[in-house]
């Protein structure tokens, strides 16, 4: 992707997505990653279907780029080995659940001692310190403690998918778990190399997935969380049960079956589709001047309907 990291070697120990996801991101921008592998291996090799025998597509995709070492650590002579390479890295990856690299006398305070100036990053479910931070979790996990997956009780006794509540949507807006904290994690480190490179120390760096959804769906944790305070709602949108009902931000269908997202909310790009689509008896629909700098088309059920006509004359691409 870019050489920006060039000349950065990360060394990752790591199963399953969220140390994985991170290295791949330090790859893609040019870091010579070393993945340190047991000798069972990193599991996601063998499940999730498999391209050939050991190698699953979520495994190609998220160790992309990676080079790869077996090491027993628990073995003298494979300790020896990891820490010479360590005495090479600029970066460690930590992508195991809460105290493993400390149990196997790898973790930070070790490598601190032996290298002042290593940028350790932790990256959990749940982070590394905590009431949560001993709980091994998968991706839906990380979601389901930000409040991204809300659920309730159906008729037939099973748990299905439930609306999302708020004046703009729920927290998953902030994405899946393990990509959310990864990125999180990478513009870290990032960050701690260049503090490095200032001062000549290292860093600790702990991040976990929930919190990467809750800094991704901000805005919908800040509306929450403030909904009591909003004393004039007429610039918001309508989410509703959680999709938009406004006629003006809106998804239609082409001419071509293809779901579109229409947005015209500022009253230039709505005068700019009304004539365009020769729709000038449209041009004084809604724009409430007094709700601000953008109109949602709030509560205009036949607006929407009149512009799904609209959008159902062309193509995608002729819209485009």
């Amino acid at each position: 992707m870019s050489q920006l990291l060039a000349g950065i070697r990360v060394l990752e120990s790591a199963t399953l997505f969220n140390g994985d996801t991170l290295g791949a991101h330090l790859a893609d921008l040019g870091a010579d990653v070393i993945k340190v592998e047991s000798p069972q291996g990193d599991y996601l090799r063998h499940f999730l279907g498999q391209i050939v025998p050991g190698v699953s597509p979520a495994h190609a995709q998220i160790n992309r780029g990676k080079r790869s070492i077996v090491l027993d650590l628990r073995q003298e002579v494979d300790q020896k080995t990891f820490w010479q390479l360590l005495d090479t890295a600029d970066v460690f990856v930590d992508g195991n659940a809460s105290d493993a690299c400390d149990k196997l006398g790898i973790g930070y305070t070790a490598q601190a001692l032996r290298k002042p100036d290593i940028v350790y990053c932790q990256y959990s479910g749940y982070g590394s310190t905590g009431p949560y931070s001993a709980v091994p979790t998968h991706g839906q996990m990380m979601d389901a403690l930000a409040g991204a997956n809300p659920h309730e009780l159906g008729a037939d006794g099973f748990m299905h998918p439930a609306a999302h509540q708020g004046p703009m949507r729920g927290m998953n807006t902030g994405g899946e778990g393990t990509a959310a904290g990864a990125i999180h994690a990478a513009f870290h480190v990032a960050a701690a190399l260049v503090q490095r490179e200032r001062s000549g120390q290292g860093a600790f760096i702990d991040v976990a997935g929930t919190d990467g959804v809750i800094a991704q769906g901000w805005i919908a944790a800040a509306y929450a969380l403030n909904e009591h305070r909003i004393t004039d709602r007429r610039s918001m949108p309508d989410v509703g049960d959680g999709t938009l009902t406004g006629a003006k931000y809106q998804y239609y269908e082409s001419a071509d079956h293809k779901s579109m997202l229409f947005c015209c909310i500022e009253p230039k790009f709505w005068r700019n589709f009304a004539v365009a689509a020769d729709r000038e008896d449209l041009l004084d629909s809604g724009n409430d001047a007094s709700a601000g700098p953008v109109d949602f088309g709030l509560g205009e059920d036949a607006l929407r309907r009149e512009i799904q006509k609209i959008m159902s004359t062309r193509t995608s691409q002729e819209w485009m």
